[in-house]
C-alpha cells in the first residue's frame, strides 16, 4: 500500500496539472504559465508554474502560481521541542539533542488578476511527517504527522454574491466531513489575517487549519462532534477542501474579469496589494517558515507577492463616506461577518 508521502505528492502533482490548465483555459490568448522543476540539494524537489505577462496587458492575470515542493532532510532539536508543544507524540523527544528526519509535501496557490474587481485568492495545503530510525534495514518509523490547509479571498471591492459563494463553497467541502469544521476553520482565518498595525484584515477571510492529525486539536474541542481522525479520513477532508478551490474562485472570476475599471480603481487596487505585501513579509508564519528552511529558493517564497503595489501617505482612497473603498474599509476593519 502506498504510503502517505507518496499519495500526497501523487495527488497535488495531478491537483496542480489540472487547476493551471483550468486557468490557461479561462484566458486562451495569454501565455501559458512557466513551468519550471527545481532540486533541493538537501533532499526534495517541486515544480513551480508560474505566470506573469508585462507584454501582454490585457491578460486575465497579472501574476499567479501554483507551486509544489516535496521536501525531506533532517529536523533539528530546537524545531522538534516546538512542535512538540502541539504533538504529543513528540513530547518524549521534546529535549532530544539530536536530530529527526522530515518529509514535508505541499502545495501553494496564489492568483493576483488585473482587473481591480476581480478578488485576489490564495491556498496552500501541505502534509508534514517526521520518522525516526526503526527495527530493519533502513527502516523509518513515523513519530509524527499532520495535515495543514488554507484557501482565502482578497477582495479590493465588496461584492455580498462574491464572497458568499466562496464561503459556501468551502463549506459545502468542510461540511461533508463534520459540522463543526468550517465554523471552527473560518473563525481561525479571520483570525489569522488581522493586519494588526493597520487595525484591519487582509481579506474575508476563508477556512485555515493546521497540525490536524489523529491527537487531540487545540480548535476542536468537541470530542464527541463528528471530524475526521484517521489519516485517510482527514487526507480525504483535505482533498475536499483543495478541490473547492476552482469551484470556490472561477465563477468570480469569470463573473468579474470584464468589469469597468478607471485609474482610481488601478490605484486603490495597487494600495490593497501594498498591504497583502504587508502581511506576508511582516506576521505570515509561511513565509517566514520558507526563507528560513536551508536549500528552498526565495523566488518561490516569495512568489504570493503582486508584481506591482503601492504605498501613498495619508491617501485619501478609503476615506470617503460612501465610497466603494470605504465600504471595502468598512468590512475590513470591523468583526467578521457570517457569510453563509
Amino acid at each position: 500500500m502506498a504510503t502517505m508521502r507518496d499519495r500526497m505528492t501523487a495527488y497535488i502533482e495531478g491537483l496542480q496539472d489540472y487547476i493551471v490548465a483550468a486557468l490557461e483555459a479561462v484566458d486562451p490568448s495569454a501565455p501559458a504559465f512557466t513551468r519550471r522543476p527545481w532540486d533541493r540539494a538537501q533532499g526534495g524537489r517541486g515544480v513551480a508554474c508560474t505566470f506573469t505577462a508585462p507584454s501582454h496587458p490585457t491578460s486575465v492575470l497579472e501574476k499567479a502560481g501554483v507551486n509544489i515542493s516535496m521536501i525531506h532532510g533532517m529536523l533539528p532539536p530546537a524545531a522538534i521541542k516546538q512542535m512538540a508543544t502541539e504533538h504529543a507524540s513528540l513530547a518524549s523527544r521534546a529535549d532530544s539533542t539530536g536530530s529527526l528526519p522530515f518529509f514535508a509535501a505541499g502545495l501553494s496557490i496564489v492568483l493576483h488578476p488585473r482587473n481591480p474587481s476581480v478578488p485576489t485568492v490564495h491556498a496552500n495545503y501541505r502534509y508534514f511527517e517526521i520518522t525516526e530510525a526503526a527495527e530493519g534495514a533502513g527502516a523509518q518509523e513515523i513519530v509524527g504527522w499532520w495535515f495543514g490547509g488554507i484557501t482565502d479571498l482578497t477582495p479590493n471591492y465588496f461584492f455580498a454574491e462574491d464572497v458568499a459563494h466562496f464561503h459556501g463553497t468551502l463549506k459545502a467541502a468542510c461540511d461533508l466531513h463534520g459540522p463543526q469544521l468550517y465554523p471552527t476553520f473560518k473563525a481561525n482565518c479571520d483570525n489569522h489575517f488581522w493586519i494588526a498595525h493597520r487595525a484591519e484584515r487582509r481579506g474575508v477571510g476563508g477556512i485555515r487549519f493546521d497540525d490536524l492529525c489523529d491527537e487531540p486539536h487545540t480548535l476542536l474541542t468537541d470530542p464527541h462532534a463528528p471530524r475526521p481522525r484517521t489519516p485517510d479520513e482527514i487526507f480525504a477532508f483535505v482533498q475536499a477542501c483543495a478541490d473547492a478551490f476552482l469551484p470556490s474562485y472561477l465563477p468570480i472570476l469569470e463573473r468579474r474579469r470584464d468589469a469597468p475599471t478607471d485609474e482610481r480603481k488601478r490605484r486603490w487596487q495597487l494600495l490593497r496589494r501594498g498591504r497583502y505585501v504587508e502581511f506576508n513579509l511582516v506576521y505570515d508564519r509561511g513565509t517566514k517558515f520558507g526563507l528560513a528552511t536551508p536549500g528552498v529558493q526565495a523566488e518561490n517564497v516569495l512568489m504570493s507577492l503582486p508584481e506591482t503595489a503601492r504605498w501613498e501617505y495619508m491617501s485619501e482612497l478609503g476615506t470617503e463616506e460612501g465610497s466603494e473603498e470605504a465600504e471595502m474599509l468598512e468590512v475590513l476593519r470591523n468583526p467578521p461577518r457570517e457569510w453563509v
